[in-house]
């Protein structure tokens, strides 16, 4: 079962579990690190700054677990083609393919 079949398959389905449990995963992964960040006594700019990408990384999962839910998880924002399943096990909240992504910087 792939990461990417959960485009495909039931919404219920096995593949739609295993999306989800890496998007939780990763979801508990970065609170905690917010969590730890949080007992900085004086954060310096380093920290502010992984702090706020993490909670705009907290946002992109959270937006990847609603595209789970409405079928949309896996396919490009933009061309609505498959995103690689690599891409999505290594960025399981990406929201478009390589190609557009690219695009967009």
């Amino acid at each position: 079962m792939t990461v990417n079949s959960a485009v495909n398959g039931a919404p219920g389905g096995a593949a739609a579990s295993q999306a989800r449990e890496l998007l939780e995963k990763e979801r508990r992964t970065h609170i905690a690190e917010l969590e730890l960040l949080a007992g900085e006594s004086a954060p310096d700019e380093a920290v502010m700054a992984r702090r706020g990408t993490l909670q705009g990384n907290l946002e992109e999962i959270d937006a990847a677990l609603a595209r789970l839910g409405d079928g949309t998880y896996g396919l490009c924002e933009d061309c609505r083609k498959p995103i690689p399943e690599g891409r999505l096990e290594i960025i399981p909240y990406a929201r478009r393919c390589v190609n557009c992504q690219q695009r967009r910087r």
